[in-house]
């Protein structure tokens, strides 16, 4: 199964696009709609070959890690929606997750709670500054001042 257009549109709105390399809140050097593989400081790029980078890498990667992973038929919003949640996770993470073993007994209706969980962030400051582990937004906006690592992990509420 492949990412449809629809999901590679529900991607991009999601990750937005940055034309310049910036170093990550983990101090990880990004660019176009979330791509890290070899992005040095400086570099730029147009929108088209974020495109290309982004359809690239799902098609190279990130289907692959769904394809051998889940056991049981999906439709093309489930599958959509995986690929994004593997895009942005990894599929580490999916692979130890309650998500792929509820998913892969054929329990759908228990994935989205599953989905939910991994809505938190944890983040490992420098210095002391205001704490912000365990942010709960979905998409926190935070002041990210003296944040070394960020890292997601699944809501234990």
């Amino acid at each position: 199964m492949h990412t449809s257009d629809e999901g590679f549109e529900l991607i991009k709105k999601f990750e937005g696009c940055e034309l310049e390399a910036y170093q990550c809140a983990a101090g990880v050097w990004t660019i176009g709609y979330g791509h890290t593989k070899d992005v040095q400081e400086n570099d730029k790029w147009t929108e088209e070959k974020a495109e290309f980078m982004l359809w690239r890498e799902l098609e190279d990667e990130y289907e692959h890690y769904i394809n051998a992973l889940v056991t049981v038929p999906m439709n093309q919003c489930q599958f959509d929606a995986l690929v994004s949640w593997v895009y942005n996770l990894g599929p580490a993470n999916l692979k130890v997750s309650t998500l792929l073993k509820k998913l892969n007994a054929g329990d759908y209706e228990n994935v989205p709670s599953q989905i939910k969980r991994w809505n938190k962030a944890t983040v490992i400051v420098a210095s002391p500054v205001p704490t912000l582990a365990n942010v709960t937004s979905p998409a926190p906006v935070v002041d990210l001042i003296g944040v070394t690592s960020l890292k997601l992990a699944p809501s234990l509420t």
